[in-house]
């Protein structure tokens, strides 16, 4: 220490023992509601200890599109539905999840990232280009010949080498994406099934994602598969068993619901709510549930379907029983798909009704382990072009009028999106002054006119509890979140 380093500390002691101390309760302040809350918040972070024991098991969540306005729409509308004050309403993952940090979506070639790469990046470690899964940095997207020699492994495949279970849920169809990312390998993430494949990735032996899912060589494969997607992995001359009208995509022949039953004989494949329901987690052995031929329902339409869908807390809960019974542990992903759909529709109402869905799978998931010994992390893959805008009043409606009139002499709503199905092209702005903006149809007006609204790149968040989930702080890398997971479990 230097001779000025050493005066500059000795004369801020100096200043700190002469200045005189003030017990709090002598505030003015002392006994304002906030203030209070304030110092009670500040003991539960003095007294939070880091866990640094090996973890048994992992959960990652991935709400798809979950951006920080969409978390504070979600709070706050949990609230209001409930009838307390939404600003300081607190959400499941919020209170249980209390390590956060923020987490940077670039990939390899674009500012904004699709959801390919980001779930990549967060089961494998790496970042890599738009359109692109389990592949790294030097493959080009959609160019078959490209990808031989890239891919990447993921933690499913280790946990799996490893003796764990392992399990992937997701309420989009179970070969999008984020879900594909943690056990296909292709150059274009949508050759979701053979007839999407180009002559040239049939030609070099490329699978497509449903067939990679179905014939997936890591240890002895996923013991629990729960999402939609049905028309991928059957024949195009089958019907949907819900939808007989609709047949399958695949143009091979192959019945790959047929395939995963002949080698599964202690399994169970399902796709209506009450066989779901009839699942016994003791002696099932694995499960494969396929509940729409596409996406699945919206959670505020789930209901409404004709054969039943479980909802995304009844899948991880139905997921976290039958992975126990491995007593080395189990890694899950749990993907609340549909928040990024409604999204890219401009339709708010769905997107944050989506969000509580997620809320509640990840307070389900946090009562069915011992929280000691599970590492549980929320975060996304990409944000959205979604805002929280004007000066609405504490208890107004979130999806409802600002208050104020624009410049143009008519409302707008508090949500909004820069750009998407909200807007019009050539028409000018509709006067929402007798419109029911909280109906869950509404879809929020947008700035510039565009058929389905995009993601955007800013940083998202990560919520993390369990061990070594104090790791997860400042601002970092999307792909390091493979790391902390590694870390926890002693996969590296």
């Amino acid at each position: 220490m230097n001779r000025l380093v050493r005066a500059l500390v000795a004369g801020v002691s100096v200043v700190a023992m002469t200045l005189p101390a003030f017990a709090q309760s002598a505030l003015p302040q002392a006994q304002d509601s906030y203030f209070l809350a304030g110092k009670s918040q500040l003991a539960e972070l003095m007294a939070r200890q880091p866990n640094t024991r090996k973890a048994k098991n992992i959960i990652l969540f991935v709400v798809d599109g979950l951006s920080i306005p969409t978390v504070t729409a979600a709070r706050i509308i949990e609230g209001q539905n409930a009838g307390r004050d939404g600003a300081s309403n607190v959400l499941a993952f919020e209170r249980l999840l209390p390590y956060v940090a923020l987490s940077k979506t670039y990939t390899h070639d674009s500012i904004v990232a699709d959801s390919a790469p980001t779930a990549t990046a967060l089961v494998s470690g790496v970042k890599s280009l738009n359109g692109t899964i389990g592949v790294n940095q030097n493959v080009t997207a959609n160019d078959p010949a490209t990808q031989a020699g890239n891919e990447v492994s993921t933690i499913f495949e280790q946990a799996e080498a490893a003796g764990l279970s392992t399990g992937i849920i997701s309420t989009a169809r179970i070969t999008h994406a984020t879900p594909a990312a943690t056990y296909a390998k292709v150059a274009g993430r949508d050759w979701e099934n053979n007839s999407s494949l180009p002559a040239e990735a049939v030609e070099l032996g490329i699978k497509d994602i449903a067939a990679q899912l179905v014939d997936w060589s890591a240890g002895d494969g996923f013991e629990v598969v729960f999402g939609g997607g049905r028309t991928q992995f059957l024949p195009d001359t089958v019907a949907d068993p819900e939808y007989p009208t609709r047949n399958g995509l695949r143009t091979d022949g192959r019945n790959l619901v047929a395939d995963w039953q002949a080698a599964h004989n202690d399994g169970a494949y399902v796709w209506n709510r009450e066989q779901f329901d009839a699942i016994d987690p003791t002696t099932t052995g694995k499960v494969f549930g396929l509940f729409e031929p596409s996406h699945m329902q919206y959670e505020a339409d789930r209901e409404k379907d004709a054969a039943g869908e479980p909802s995304l807390a009844e899948m991880t809960l139905k997921a976290i029983e039958i992975l126990s019974q491995n007593e080395n542990g189990f890694v899950l992903q749990v993907e609340g798909g549909r928040v990024d759909h409604a999204h890219h529709a401009g339709n708010a109402a769905r997107a944050l009704t989506d969000t509580l869905a997620a809320s509640a799978a990840i307070e389900a998931a946090y009562l069915a382990v011992d929280p000691s010994e599970t590492l549980i992390v929320l975060t996304a893959d990409h944000s959205h072009v979604f805002s929280i805008a004007g000066y609405p009043g504490r208890d107004t409606n979130i999806l409802g009028l600002a208050g104020d009139l624009a410049d143009d002499g008519k409302p707008y709503t508090i949500l909004g999106y820069q750009n998407g199905p909200g807007a019009k092209v050539d028409e000018p702005r509709a006067d929402l002054t007798s419109v029911d903006t909280t109906d869950v149809d509404f879809l929020q007006q947008a700035l510039i006119p565009l058929s389905s609204e995009t993601h955007a790149g800013d940083d998202v968040a990560i919520f993390a509890q369990g061990p070594w989930a104090h790791l997860f702080h400042g601002v970092v890398e999307q792909n390091v979140v493979y790391h902390v997971m590694a870390k926890a479990i002693g996969l590296n």
